[in-house]
């Protein structure tokens, strides 16, 4: 008998294509573990971003990456594509939208290229009838509203027992009338714009469409904010009664719109917030901690938190369904740039 050597070697080449809401977070969260696992890097920033990936090329070049490690492509959707499609490339990871991630499978199989996709998501917040309010309010920053709604994991879907709605609803309306929108660079502005006038009118064009099939409008509507004339701004709409199964409750809108959704019980709000193509987010809101976690197991989707959620990047991060494949972040984020190797001496 003899014996063997495992070896961890690094997948190679890395195609790196990031989306534009956290241009320098997405990229290193593929550069620093294709770097740590011995990779080399070509990234392809978004084109409304692209200027960010070049001060990650600087930052690189001082600290003495050598010439080649890191390579930056700038383009549109050529470039992504060729980029895929190089036979020199070994792995893609990406970042963005479902349908490009699913377009971006379909290269990479044909080829048996190694993939990971962090795409959309649809995720929910189950307010149970149990939860503390003023923690449900404290979390809308990060957990539905944080960007502008411009963020993968957006709970925009808020699922509230019928006994408690209209109190859920003042209190959604109350957090929205008090937002600052403006210039971001501004301290005391606390919503900036969408990212260019073509996704404003996206999500303009969701909002007529709860309009259109009669949910009742809490705040907000199509119209821009009366207070800013200039940019690409979206009035933070809140839609009551919504239908789970509507465009408005299944599809990523990746802005500030936010579904009531109402619900009789415990077991229906499971089923509704699992009844979606996508698994990226989630969080439940209940005074009882355990009984959240046990909920939070039953929600099949990548992260959820429990009376809050903020990403940790400390752990790994990722989807099920059209959310995606693979995990970023964490120690468990390096598996995905190494392959293994067994020598049998």
């Amino acid at each position: 008998m003899g014996s063997t050597i495992v070896r961890e070697e690094p997948v190679g080449v890395v195609g790196a294509i990031t989306a534009w809401n956290y241009p320098q977070l997405l990229a290193m969260a593929k550069i620093a573990p294709a770097l740590a696992a011995g990779c080399t890097v070509v990234l392809k920033p978004a084109p409304e971003t692209a200027l960010d990936a070049y001060v990650l090329a600087e930052a690189a070049e001082e600290a003495g990456l050598p010439p080649g490690v890191l390579n930056i492509v700038a383009g549109g959707v050529h470039a992504g594509k060729a980029l895929v499609a190089h036979p020199d490339v070994d792995k893609i990871a990406f970042t963005g939208s479902t349908a490009a991630g699913q377009a971006i499978g379909e290269v990479a199989g044909r080829s048996f290229k190694r993939v990971s996709l962090e795409l959309g998501g649809k995720s929910a917040a189950i307010v149970l009838p149990d939860a503390d309010l003023d923690v449900f309010v404290k979390s809308l920053k990060d957990a539905v509203l944080k960007n502008g709604g411009q963020t993968c994991t957006t709970n925009s879907r808020i699922l509230v027992p019928h006994s408690r709605s209209s109190e859920i609803i003042d209190v959604l309306a109350s957090y929205v009338d008090d937002l600052v929108m403006g210039d971001p660079l501004d301290e005391s502005v606390t919503m900036g714009p969408m990212v260019s006038e073509q996704h404003r009118e996206r999500v303009r064009s969701y909002i007529r469409l709860g309009q259109s099939e009669g949910f009742r409008t809490i705040r907000g509507g199509a119209e821009p904010p009366e207070q800013c004339t200039r940019g690409w701004f979206v009035s933070p709409t809140i839609f009551d009664g919504v239908d789970n199964r509507s465009a408005l409750a299944q599809e990523e809108i990746f802005g500030p719109v936010i579904s009531v959704i109402p619900y009789e019980t415990e077991e229906e709000a499971i089923d509704m917030a699992n009844d979606t193509p996508f698994g990226l987010g989630g969080v439940v809101f209940t005074k009882d901690t355990e009984h959240g976690l046990n909920l939070a197991s039953r929600i099949r989707s990548g992260t959820v938190g429990v009376n809050y959620y903020s990403l940790d990047t400390g752990s790994p991060f990722g989807g099920v369904k059209n959310s995606g494949v693979g995990r970023e972040f964490g120690p468990e984020s390096l598996d995905f740039y190494l392959e293994y190797k067994s020598i049998y001496v």
